[in-house]
């Protein structure tokens, strides 16, 4: 992500391949008038004074950078792991900024902190709220709050995932559950019920997370069950073997152990075939969370703007103030705030 810049003069032949010089008809005429050496000259000073606005230019993108604060959402899609993506994003972020960079002093040092509040599984998509600067402060509280989803599942198939991603683990037959069935046993899994995390989570055991352990073949036992809530739930479809569900439920709260409930409470087996978060806390899918194409320097700080309003005015951040000097060397701490509560935060220092 650095770069160096520098311009050489000599007497050998003048090359220029990192400071393009837009020409103009009157420089052109210019310097076919000019004898070679000043011509020569002419350039140099162009090239010159186009890479130091270039330098003035990241310099401003940088002191930008470090001064947002707060809370802005992003649309994480299928794929990534949530650590992946914030990872992507912060890359995006340093290199339009242009930083590090090497020819800046290290006078003044500052950090960059960025982090994500509520881990999506690679499988799932939907709102990922991202911490900048103080903001990582509160992701704590999108942890606790509320979140909704829009979960797809299907009858007869179990996994050692409990989503499609897994293995088969199990198969049974599905063909006499009807609509009413599903509906009928919806309000179990409403309000506060004690649910069993699944195998492969960010939950952890000495140190590491279930999933990594499962992933290598380990022997795993499963966490014991521990209260959770779902504030609401509803079969939006029904169509044989799949069926769509609408949950609104608190943190700590698994679709994929949800889904997997309802299969067996029917007699049967399921999985999560697709999951989308359409909301957390007040971040909505479709009015704020910024697809990557907006993943920059200036539309997230629109985007910052636009989502202080969603909080209460105690968690309100006051904006830092920009540092004065550009020569600044960023370094940055790498937050991920895991979904269950009460597991320590993981940060890592890049």
């Amino acid at each position: 992500m650095a770069a160096s810049e520098a311009a050489v003069m000599s007497s050998s032949p003048l090359k220029t391949d990192t400071c393009p010089v837009l020409e103009t008809a009157g420089t052109v005429a210019a310097m076919a008038a000019t004898p070679p050496a000043r011509a020569a000259a002419s350039v140099v000073a162009a090239a010159a004074r186009t890479g130091s606005e270039a330098r003035v230019s990241k310099a401003a993108l940088a002191t930008k950078l470090l001064s947002l604060s707060g809370v802005f959402a992003v649309h994480k899609p299928k794929g990534p792991t949530s650590a992946e993506l914030l990872n992507r994003l912060k890359e995006k972020l340093l290199a339009e900024a242009g930083m590090p960079s090497p020819e800046w002093t290290k006078r003044k040092k500052q950090t960059l902190k960025i982090g994500h509040g509520g881990t999506l599984d690679s499988a799932a998509r939907g709102v990922l709220v991202v911490g900048i600067g103080s903001g990582t402060k509160m992701l704590t509280s999108m942890l606790s709050g509320s979140k909704r989803y829009i979960a797809i599942g299907e009858l007869g198939k179990a996994t050692d995932t409990l989503d499609s991603t897994g293995k088969v683990t199990e198969e049974k037959p599905y063909d006499k559950i009807t609509q009413e069935d599903i509906e009928g046993i919806l309000q179990k899994f409403t309000g506060n019920i004690m649910q069993v995390p699944p195998l492969y989570s960010a939950l952890k055991k000495d140190g590491q997370r279930l999933s990594t352990l499962m992933k290598r073949g380990e022997v795993v036992e499963a966490k014991p069950a521990r209260p959770v809530t779902v504030y609401s739930i509803s079969l939006q479809k029904f169509q044989p073997p799949f069926f769509t569900l609408d949950v609104e439920c608190g943190g700590g709260f698994y679709i994929r152990s949800l889904v997997s409930d309802i299969g067996k409470e029917l007699s049967s087996c399921a999985n999560v075939l697709e999951l989308t978060r359409t909301k957390q806390g007040p971040f909505t899918l479709e009015e704020h969370a910024l697809p990557e194409d907006k993943w920059t320097i200036d539309d997230i700080a629109q985007s910052l703007e636009h989502c202080s309003s969603l909080f209460p005015a105690e968690l309100a951040l006051k904006k830092s103030k920009p540092e004065k000097s550009n020569e600044q060397v960023l370094s940055c701490e790498y937050i991920t705030l895991n979904e269950p509560k009460g597991e320590d935060d993981v940060i890592k220092t890049c």
